[in-house]
């Protein structure tokens, strides 16, 4: 099993290259550097690579930040922005990378987008080419924001995502090599928001459609009869469902938690700035 070393990151000036519709539930922005290179030293990771953005607020032409220097320390920079005025600062949101390609170098990020969504929903669901974003990002590929570590034991792959997590889960499907026995949970708001994802693995994948009355996360993964000596798991999405989960899975099924990949990506009834403060406390 590799184990992620810590590893520096840095900002990446970017702007909206293009963008399309993939559901009614789904928007992908494709990013390129501000500048030809301003994307050259990214590096993602993993499937699950995640990073942080930093978007305009409603009448900035660009994010409002510190002033920062590409591949320099990011730490100082991150905590200058958090002392500047919230009214005036970017809006931060995390996300994972959906794809990353070279030459040219471009960056795909998957927004879950609904009717009453927060600024970052907002922004994306208007985003047009030129826009301009900053990225916080991996310097180096092995980093501490991958987390699908699957050990090389594993006879089985449990994964669980809702739509905040479809990204993320779908690149881990499309990399899982011929052979694996995977068994996957993927939560959508509705039927046209199934965006199957193309793999090589034996997977069974289970689409949950909350339009269509579909059980609970816990209630199908306990449905399912066990079929793994070895299971790894990997549960993304809304942190309630993702504790449940993991709780069943360890306590129910007995899979070692060191097996047991999980991140709460949003919380039910809290915006992702209440939910980093609680997380604080």
């Amino acid at each position: 099993m590799t184990t992620a070393a810590t590893a520096p990151y840095a900002f990446f000036s970017v702007r909206v290259a293009r963008t399309r519709r993939l559901s009614p539930s789904m928007v992908r922005v494709t990013f390129a550097g501000a500048a030809e290179e301003d994307l050259a030293s990214f590096a993602s990771g993993g499937c699950d690579q995640s990073v942080s953005l930093f978007l305009p607020r409603p009448g900035q032409a660009e994010p409002v930040m510190p002033a920062y220097r590409p591949g320099g320390d990011f730490a100082p920079v991150l905590g200058a922005w958090r002392a500047m005025p919230e009214t005036e600062r970017a809006v931060m949101r995390s996300y994972t990378v959906r794809e990353q390609r070279t030459a040219p170098d471009e960056v795909d990020v998957d927004f879950a987008v609904h009717e009453d969504g927060g600024p970052a929903c907002r922004w994306a669901l208007a985003a047009a080419e030129g826009d301009r974003a900053v990225l916080l990002g991996p310097a180096v590929a092995d980093n501490l924001s991958v987390r699908f570590r699957p050990p090389e034991d594993a006879d089985e792959v449990l994964i669980w995502a809702d739509e905040t997590a479809l990204p993320a889960a779908s690149a881990i499907l499309e990399t899982l090599p011929a052979g694996t026995r995977a068994r996957v949970w993927l939560e959508v708001p509705r039927a046209a928001d199934r965006l199957a994802p193309a793999t090589a693995a034996d997977a069974e994948i289970v689409w949950l459609v909350r339009e269509e009355g579909a059980p609970s996360a816990v209630d199908a993964v306990r449905a399912a009869a066990p079929a793994g000596a070895r299971p790894y798991a990997w549960i993304a999405g809304e942190s309630g469902s993702v504790k449940a989960l993991r709780r069943h899975l360890v306590r129910e099924r007995g899979i070692d938690k060191r097996r047991v990949a999980f991140v709460g990506y949003w919380r039910r009834g809290l915006s992702e700035d209440a939910l980093r403060a609680a997380d604080a406390q």
